[in-house]
């Protein structure tokens, strides 16, 4: 049986969701893409201009992927409110992923602005996926805002540091019903898979990816990831055991004559 995501109207067949920051060439986008499998892509609308071709990193987004702008640089919700709206204007769809960051040094999200930018838009018809620090009070006010999902960091974004809020991510998937997905912090693909195998619904990639010695070869490898944690969560794992418990019998094979 396929296992399909449905997020914000769409039907997902990938949970992998890229980001398109830090490759040493816009032109890389297409094969990152295509060795990935990952259907959905994130872009800064600050990296968006139409007054050159070349450089405008939309022009380099395959025809099939869905777009999911970033509110990047904004530091309040007003300022998300009105990038979001921009995106929209510029054709990009209403997919939005607010980011509401004024911490210079961590790059932490301000979750009570990111509240309040994520209530204006999906009251607006915007498909809201917004970029937290993971707080269980504060998922249920996005919840309750009309978030089309939760996306907690990992780690500090752009770090490569992995699932340090393991465990608080772990609550919200346990105690939200939108979709939880990792965004930010994840530098390995077992990382990724790991995360898929607590029960997130997808992951976010960027750094990982774009830093890495063979992005495309790392974008497959994640592709990967991806699938095998979520084939392992749909399995259901077995239970951990503080003891060995031996998989054949211990005794009765010999005998003594």
């Amino acid at each position: 049986m396929k296992d399909v995501f449905h997020i914000g109207g769409k039907e997902l067949t990938s949970r992998l969701f890229l980001g398109t920051g830090k490759y040493s060439s816009n032109q890389m986008i297409p094969s990152i893409m295509e060795a990935s499998g990952a259907q959905v892509v994130t872009v800064a609308m600050r990296r968006v201009d139409t007054d050159f071709e070349e450089e405008n990193i939309l022009n380099h987004i395959p025809a099939h992927c869905v777009i999911m702008p970033n509110t990047s640089g904004a530091r309040n919700a007003r300022e998300a409110v009105r990038i979001a709206r921009l995106a929209r204007a510029a054709g990009c769809g209403d997919w939005i992923k607010i980011e509401v960051i004024s911490d210079n040094r961590y790059l932490l999200p301000d979750n009570y602005e990111t509240i309040k930018a994520t209530e204006t838009l999906a009251a607006e018809g915007f498909k809201v996926f917004p970029y937290m620090s993971p707080d269980l009070m504060v998922a249920k006010e996005l919840e309750k805002a009309g978030a089309a999902a939760v996306m907690p960091l990992g780690a500090p974004i752009g770090s490569n540091r992995g699932l340090k809020t393991k465990e608080l991510i772990r609550i919200l998937i346990e105690e939200i019903s939108l979709p939880i997905i990792v965004d930010a912090g994840i530098g390995k693909p077992s990382e990724a898979a790991e995360a898929m195998e607590m029960g997130a619904a997808a992951v976010l990639v960027n750094t990982a990816v774009a830093t890495a010695r063979d992005p495309v070869v790392m974008a497959r490898a994640f592709g990967l990831a991806v699938q095998a944690g979520r084939a392992a969560f749909l399995a259901g794992p077995g239970a951990t055991r503080r003891y060995a418990s031996a998989s054949s019998p211990l005794t009765g094979f010999l005998r003594e004559d």
